[in-house]
């Protein structure tokens, strides 16, 4: 599967996937947007560690990548933040009926309301939570201007984790397969930090 996504990752198409990717990973959770930008920064690395005059023309640019994701990644977000505030009555009851959203809902608009997002950055980390955030920010009808900067700032921070494991992981260890495996389980320790913090939140408020 690593040697599959790695070939991915250094063709001329990597830029649109990374970008389709995080951009719908906010309805579909399951997609691989982390993967795609740690083997793509992995490609990154190893082209510019290429002799001279030798680096392939379709390696993708790591700034370029960081920018893209995240730029993707607040869309993203928008477009689910805009389709909840417009969601009706049939979301509201939705998030009724589940206690988790429930809880994430007043939790937000309590983090937004004392002008703390730092919620909002923790959940783009934690499975599902980007979805969570976006979705109850939009049904609670919380103010763009103080929901977006969070969620520029969650992105750009996702994005440049995501792409500093995979750059600097091939730059420090060498082989890809190797660096791209650590950087995965590094994503994935941070979701499963992330989605403990989150957890933890509510008893110590």
């Amino acid at each position: 599967m690593l040697e599959s996504v790695g070939a991915l990752a250094t063709g001329p198409w990597i830029y649109a996937v990374v970008a389709v990717s995080v951009l719908l990973d906010v309805f579909l959770p399951v997609l691989p947007s982390g993967v795609l930008v740690v083997a793509a920064a992995t490609a990154a690395a190893a082209g510019t560690g290429a002799a001279a005059g030798q680096v392939p023309h379709d390696v993708p640019d790591v700034l370029v990548l960081i920018l893209l994701a995240a730029t993707a990644s607040v869309l993203g977000d928008l477009v689910a933040y805009r389709l909840a505030w417009r969601g009706g009555e049939r979301l509201d009851r939705a998030i009724a009926r589940s206690r988790r959203l429930t809880n994430a809902q007043e939790r937000l608009g309590e983090a937004l309301s004392r002008g703390g997002g730092a919620l909002v950055v923790l959940a783009r980390f934690a499975p599902a939570g980007r979805s969570v955030v976006s979705f109850c920010a939009g049904a609670a009808h919380r103010r763009a201007r103080d929901f977006v900067p969070w969620s520029a700032l969650a992105g750009l921070s996702w994005a440049a984790y995501s792409a500093a494991l995979g750059y600097y992981g091939t730059r420090w260890l060498g082989t890809a397969w190797l660096a791209t495996a650590v950087s995965l389980a590094a994503l994935t320790g941070a979701g499963a930090a992330a989605a403990y913090l989150m957890r933890r939140r509510p008893a110590e408020s």
